[in-house]
């Protein structure tokens, strides 16, 4: 018999779903959250999102913030605690991850942020931000879907910031979003590195029309 392996792209994790409380620090301060198997880094804030949290700006404070691959929502509710007058959607595919970002959001007291699947985000939404620790082991062919499906809803004059681990390819990441993104709209986007740190960069995608 072959004992079934949950992974956090996982849309109904087999593995038991006994909630326990986690104290991390988000948007600088010590807050307490509920995190479960079955996700991705249930039991601490993982490096790379960690970086984007200390190295991407301050978010806008309006508007629509997209956290593309929440888990248990570190992302989510940090820009939820940083921006209480932007709409907050924190989007993932695992069930048990969504209700984990419910709960933590409500909470922190933080009223403006859905956890919700791709299929259930309007089509005519477009963010002001994109803030992603994505998920690199899905393979590349799903990862590339991924972010060209939503990359391109950014706003005008929004941007996304994408934590990549360098030695899973964040440099070639950063060169294919380049080709990928002026192919599709030729001028609209500028592809950089904003930051590196801990064995991670930070790329910034920033939509200009």
């Amino acid at each position: 018999m072959t004992k079934q392996t949950d992974h956090y792209f996982t849309a109904e994790p087999a593995s038991a779903a006994q909630r326990r409380e986690l104290r991390v620090h988000l948007a600088g301060r010590e807050v307490i959250v509920q995190t479960a198997p079955g996700i991705f880094c249930p039991d601490r804030v993982d490096i790379g999102t960690a970086v984007l949290l200390h190295e991407a700006p301050v978010p806008p404070p309006i508007g629509n913030l997209l956290d593309l691959g929440s888990g248990w929502g570190p992302i989510a509710l940090s820009l939820g605690l940083h921006s209480p007058g932007a709409s907050i959607w924190a989007l993932d595919v695992n069930q048990r991850a969504l209700d984990l970002a419910r709960a933590n959001a409500q909470t922190l007291g933080i009223k403006n942020l859905q956890a919700v699947t791709p299929d259930e985000v309007p089509g005519d939404i477009r963010f002001e931000a994109i803030w992603s620790n994505p998920p690199i082991r899905v393979g590349k062919p799903a990862l590339h879907d991924l972010l060209m499906t939503w990359l391109p809803r950014l706003a005008p004059g929004g941007a996304a910031y994408l934590v990549v681990q360098k030695n899973l390819g964040s440099d070639s990441l950063q060169r294919w979003l380049t080709t990928e993104l002026e192919a599709s709209e030729p001028g609209a986007f500028a592809v950089g590195r904003h930051a590196s740190a801990r064995g991670f960069r930070l790329l910034k995608v920033h939509r200009r029309r």
